[in-house]
């Protein structure tokens, strides 16, 4: 298994989500890790928005990466949201971003931080995993693909 597969439980894939901006994902998305993590919802929005303000996390090819730094958070999280529709992510290839990886790691986590970012940066790389994130239509489907990605040899 996977680094990724093992931060990313079911409970946290979140499909079809009503977000029209990144601030009202990010509220969504506090919401999440406060009922399934016992992390206060402003502590989650305020380090994703820290973060996103020293430049977009978005990556290109309609993906975005959002992650910040948790102070007292044990090991890292992750969620998986896809939007409605695409959200204006001011990402460097100018498109809108609809599939959106959010990492949460523990403060002080630096490389475990870089790992799973390049992980999910090869993850995201491959236009057949891209393709099969478009068209899995539930959170089952979906943890499946994290799960079983294996990266290129």
């Amino acid at each position: 298994m996977n680094q990724i597969a093992q931060l990313l439980s079911e409970a946290n894939i979140l499909l079809d989500l009503e977000a029209t901006s990144k601030k009202r994902l990010f509220e969504q998305v506090g919401q999440l890790f406060e009922d399934h993590a016992q992390i206060a919802r402003s502590v989650v929005f305020d380090s994703l928005f820290a973060r996103e303000k020293l430049g977009s996390t978005g990556l290109g090819q309609g993906i975005a990466i959002p992650h910040g730094r948790i102070k007292g958070l044990t090991h890292a999280l992750g969620a998986f949201v896809r939007p409605r529709q695409p959200i204006p992510f001011d990402a460097p290839d100018g498109k809108p971003v609809g599939h959106v990886f959010v990492l949460l790691v523990p403060e002080h986590a630096t490389e475990e931080h870089l790992q799973l970012l390049s992980e999910l940066a090869e993850m995201f790389s491959e236009r057949s995993f891209r393709d099969r994130l478009a068209v899995a239509t539930d959170a089952d489907s979906l943890h499946r693909l994290f799960s079983t990605w294996e990266p290129a040899s």
